[in-house]
């Protein structure tokens, strides 16, 4: 068991108030994320990797078989005892954390967490299983919207060919080295724009959205994304008003310790901006995950 689950056997309730805090429901996908979702209905989506665990890539309707969540998510959640693991959704859970209420097994009475990997935790097995399918086999790497400082995530950079075109969307460079160069596929994940061996690293620097839009525009699909936007903008505002009229009672929780909300942190909610992943289009047709 790693430390951050013994620090939420220990004391959960700083835990839970902070995922309270970033529970998924309080923010809209973004112009990126439906970009990313045009990708896929066009059938140029291969994957996308993403170190969030807002589930906002659910959220703006790509598909359950396109989305690696290297960090985890909150759209399932699991028992932490090891002799049972009793599988929770994310309504059973966030049913119980607006309750202010610390979730518990029904089967064995052991603490529920969401399914985000914690600091010390491994990475969930589809991430290195399709990674090692995914990138060979890609024909254009985007990165959008990252740090590339969080290991091994940021080494998906070098697990493409040498010859496939890396372009970052970011509003400042960053040229990412894992120092493991050799334990990848196809050389250095560093990316490399000015230098005069550079040849495929491209940077579109600025606001993600505002690169999207631009793109989209380019390839002659912008009046399709902002419809894409508005339309999926107005269902998610319908099912918010829903709730809103079974809403929850007022928050009666007590005040938590800080320094007890960073020994349960999450690996990705302090680390990179919010909007981080890479994505690996595809000329070739969709594949299962079989």
């Amino acid at each position: 068991m790693t430390k951050s689950c013994f620090c939420l056997q220990e004391n959960p309730k700083p835990f839970f108030a902070l995922a309270k805090e970033l529970y998924p429901g309080q923010f809209k996908p973004t112009i990126s994320h439906y970009f990313v979702k045009l990708l896929e209905k066009k059938g140029l989506l291969e994957r996308v990797y993403t170190q969030n665990i807002d589930t906002l890539e659910r959220v703006a309707g790509i598909s359950t078989e396109k989305i690696v969540e290297a960090h985890g998510t909150f759209h399932t959640a699991h028992c932490i005892k090891s002799s049972c693991s009793l599988e929770y959704s994310q309504e059973w859970m966030r049913d119980r954390i607006f309750k202010d209420e610390v979730p518990t097994c029904d089967e064995c009475g052991a603490y529920v967490k969401p399914d985000i990997v914690f600091f010390g935790e491994g990475l969930p097995q589809r991430f290195f299983q399709l990674r090692d399918r995914d990138f060979p086999s890609c024909d254009l790497l985007l990165v959008m919207g990252t740090s590339l400082k969080v290991q091994p995530f940021a080494g998906l950079t070098g697990h493409v060919k040498e010859t496939t075109p890396r372009v970052l969307i970011n509003r400042e460079k960053c040229k990412s080295d894992s120092g493991c160069q050799l334990f990848w596929g196809y050389g250095s994940s560093k990316l490399d724009f000015d230098s005069e061996k550079a040849y495929r690293d491209v940077a579109l620097l600025g606001d993600c959205d505002d690169q999207c839009s631009m793109m989209a525009e380019k390839l002659g699909w912008k009046e399709e994304l902002d419809q894409l936007v508005r339309d999926e903008h107005a269902k998610i505002d319908d099912d918010s008003n829903q709730k809103d009229s079974s809403s929850i009672d007022e928050d009666n929780s007590s005040p938590v310790d800080p320094t007890d909300i960073q020994q349960v942190l999450p690996r990705s909610s302090a680390v990179d901006p919010p909007c981080n992943f890479l994505i690996c289009p595809s000329s070739s047709p969709p594949q299962d995950e079989s």
